[in-house]
């Protein structure tokens, strides 16, 4: 399969501030790929690059095939883009935001978005300024959808929606994935990443930590383990950053997790839960491995 997004030696300096430097990764057709990293890492400015609306400080973007720079106007109109934050103007209509997106890719996308605000129950009738968060997320996700772009961009596209929506959301972006279209996924939210992607590029800082299979890069993932009703630590290999309070213990865990299930058969435990650890957890985890 052909590479649709390529990166090549990607830097972005803002003067003192950091931006994101020498990021170098790829994106097949048909892939679903995360692009992981907590706020402040660089994944938005990636985006932006990527699009066209910021220039880089070195390195080559190519998308398509082409280079980003000089076949922009061709790119954007092969692509839907769902920004991190949901803006429109907010003295217009749902509907008139909708046409007015849709025009700007110069197709008639009406039974599309016909759909899409059925699926997403959208009242197409209000105002933006009357709309929630979540509503205004649905919108974004609209306009990036309804006109069947090749690739999908998506940057923390779940903020704001809730748990029914979300999954509706990721329905709708499994279905065009099945159909051929590639999609970029930024999320801070690993959860995400692990459910629905297949590959995946790591960022912290503004620079690449690894790139891999979701697969690989669970393997490598720690968990956090809260444990109820007990103040000493199990003695098992791969635990740290141990928190106690009263009869509780909380760690973080890097094993099997039936080891663990063993060790604690052994004692008196009243609950317990294991989570995703912090994002900031798994970036120290690659950075000590």
């Amino acid at each position: 399969m052909n590479n649709i997004i390529e990166i090549n030696n990607l830097t972005k300096k803002y003067g003192k501030a950091r931006g994101i430097s020498d990021l170098n990764f790829s994106v097949k057709e048909g892939d679903m790929f995360g692009f992981i990293g907590p706020n402040g890492a660089g994944k938005s400015t990636t985006i932006r690059l990527m699009l066209g609306l910021i220039s880089p400080s070195s390195g080559s973007i190519s998308i398509f095939e082409k280079d980003s720079k000089e076949n922009k106007i061709e790119i954007l109109q092969r692509v839907g883009y769902m920004p991190s934050e949901a803006m429109f103007y907010p003295k217009m209509r749902v509907d008139e935001i909708i046409d007015f997106s849709a025009k700007l890719h110069n197709k008639n996308c009406k039974n599309q978005s016909s759909e899409l605000c059925e699926r997403l129950k959208v009242n197409t009738k209000k105002k933006i300024e009357e709309l929630s968060l979540g509503n205004r997320k649905k919108i974004s996700i609209i306009c990036a959808m309804q006109h069947e772009p090749d690739l999908y961009i998506m940057d923390e596209p779940t903020s704001g929606l809730d748990p029914l929506m979300q999954k509706e959301f990721f329905d709708l972006l499994l279905e065009r994935n099945k159909r051929g279209a590639t999609v970029f996924l930024s999320s801070h939210i690993l959860s995400e990443i692990q459910r629905y992607c297949k590959n995946a590029a790591v960022v912290r800082e503004g620079k690449l930590i690894t790139v891999d299979s979701v697969e690989q890069l669970a393997k490598a993932n720690a968990k956090r383990v809260k444990i109820y009703g007990i103040c000493e630590v199990p003695k098992l290999d791969g635990i740290k950053d141990i928190f106690q309070k009263e009869n509780n213990v909380e760690f973080l865990y890097h094993g099997k997790i039936a080891a663990l299930i063993n060790e604690l058969q052994h004692l008196s435990i009243d609950d317990m839960v294991i989570e995703e650890p912090s994002m900031e957890e798994i970036f120290m985890h690659f950075y000590e491995n």
